[in-house]
């Protein structure tokens, strides 16, 4: 380029550019075959956005033009963070925001990485493709978001992600087989996996915590083989929270270095900080357990999934085992363990009936295991009726709004009277009968209250 071209892009001096071309009518196009920077990059490198309007004007085609190190003018600006000047080279065309560079980075890639959050929005905005774009190493924008720790980006590379239904693009992978959740962990980027795991900004089930890279490591085996360092219980313990898991050929060596470590030893002088250390400590402690004893990852294979699984064959699902509890109890209870007396018998003097049936008389139709184990008999009976009851009250809820509910409602009622009478009528002392059927009144409000309890 003519020294005195690129002096005035250096400085935006419209009126030297002008005047150099009426001294010779070619000398953009002269700029133009010669390796290096044409007019553009050097306007945009230097962040004069009137100079950038009136080469547009006078050579639109310098915009896309990629310089010796694969830059385009729209790379520069966004790496500098010059808004008004994508604003202008945009009014070219949007098709400048796919304009592949080095390495096969757009300019969305370079105005994450540097942090440009402006320029993230207007080259969104204006080619929303862009934000599925990847680089040569299969780096979309949030892994080059996570890599430089620019989080102000990520959040708002995942907000535009919503708006426009790309949410897909969370579980790419780079040519390492890495998703973003792999690099946030392997970063201790606290912020952006509470962001993807808090399930504000989206479901955090589309987020896959147990997912494999081309090593073979989940995002949990990758924070207990690096070196520990701050917060890496906190990030643990925020994993388990959303169903990460480990491989099981992890060394626990590894998994001690970063869950048990003991605390640095402190000094009488320092008692809140050792205070500190020492909730670290069982913190630590508390993690490691989790870790050891978590569940296969084959269990959570058949686990509920709220995006996966759709309310209707959840409730239908529990509809039959509600189904199966109550009847599996009802039939406990006309069937109890041991049996029925088969006929009368009073006081027993005579050896023989006592040995065969002991001292205690009984009825015909009442509970041997009632007769000869009383307390046996009360704890089958407690079990088996909050276990008919809980599956009631399942199924109560879970046929709400069903046609014909009215009739429905009645025959439940029914059913648990009738729970009441048969269970009345077979047990053999008029205490526990009495006690047992006023249990069997105020127990479905004791489970409403345990219930209600244990959410809380």
């Amino acid at each position: 380029m003519d020294p005195r071209l690129f002096d005035a892009s250096h400085t935006g001096n419209v009126d030297q550019l002008y005047s150099l071309i009426r001294e010779n009518v070619l000398i953009l196009e002269a700029a133009s075959l010669v390796d290096g920077d044409n007019p553009l990059h050097v306007a945009s490198m230097a962040g004069h956005v009137n100079f950038v309007r009136e080469v547009l004007k006078l050579k639109t085609e310098f915009a896309n033009e990629l310089n010796q190190d694969g830059f385009s003018p729209l790379h520069i600006a966004a790496a500098r963070g010059h808004v008004d000047i994508v604003r202008e080279l945009l009014k070219v065309g949007n098709r400048l925001c796919l304009v592949k560079g080095r390495e096969e980075r757009i300019p969305l890639h370079y105005s994450v990485i540097k942090g440009r959050s402006e320029v993230l929005k207007e080259l969104v905005l204006a080619c929303p493709d862009s934000i599925e774009e990847v680089t040569a190493r299969r780096e979309s924008a949030l892994h080059l978001a996570v890599k430089n720790s620019r989080f102000e980006a990520f959040k708002l590379l995942v907000q535009q992600l919503k708006r426009l239904n790309k949410e897909h693009a969370l579980n790419w992978r780079d040519g390492q087989g890495n998703q973003i959740l792999h690099l946030a962990v392997a970063r201790k980027q606290y912020e952006a996996m509470e962001f993807l795991l808090s399930g504000y900004a989206f479901d955090k089930d589309l987020v896959d915590v147990n997912a494999r890279n081309e090593a073979g490591l989940m995002p949990l085996d990758i924070l207990l083989l690096v070196n520990s360092e701050a917060g890496a219980v906190e990030i643990a313990e925020m994993l388990t929270r959303s169903g990460a898991t480990r491989s099981k050929g992890l060394p626990s060596s590894s998994m001690v270095t970063v869950a048990t470590e003991d605390p640095e030893p402190q000094t009488e002088q320092s008692n809140g900080h050792c205070r500190q250390s020492r909730r670290t400590w069982t913190d630590r402690c508390t993690c490691f357990l989790k870790l050891k004893f978590e569940r296969p990852q084959w269990f959570k294979d058949f686990e509920y999934k709220k995006g996966r699984d759709s309310p209707g064959d959840v409730r239908n699902a529990l509809l039959v085992v509600a189904t199966l509890i109550t009847t599996a109890t009802y039939q406990a209870v006309l069937q109890p363990p041991g049996g029925l007396w088969q006929d009368d018998s009073g006081p027993s003097t005579n050896g023989t009936n006592a040995t065969i049936y002991g001292t205690a008389s009984h009825e015909a139709g009442r509970s041997i295991l009632g007769t000869k184990k009383p307390v046996v008999y009360i704890l089958f009976l407690i079990f088996n009726t909050a276990g008919f009851f809980a599956s009631l009250r399942m199924i109560f809820f879970l046929t709400s709004g069903f046609p014909m509910n009215r009739d429905l409602r009645i025959a439940l009622v029914s059913l648990w009277l009738t729970y009441d009478t048969a269970m009345g009528a077979l047990t053999p002392n008029t205490f526990l009968n009495s006690f047992f059927v006023g249990l069997s009144m105020i127990l479905p409000v004791i489970l409403v209250l345990v219930s209600r309890w244990v959410r809380k």
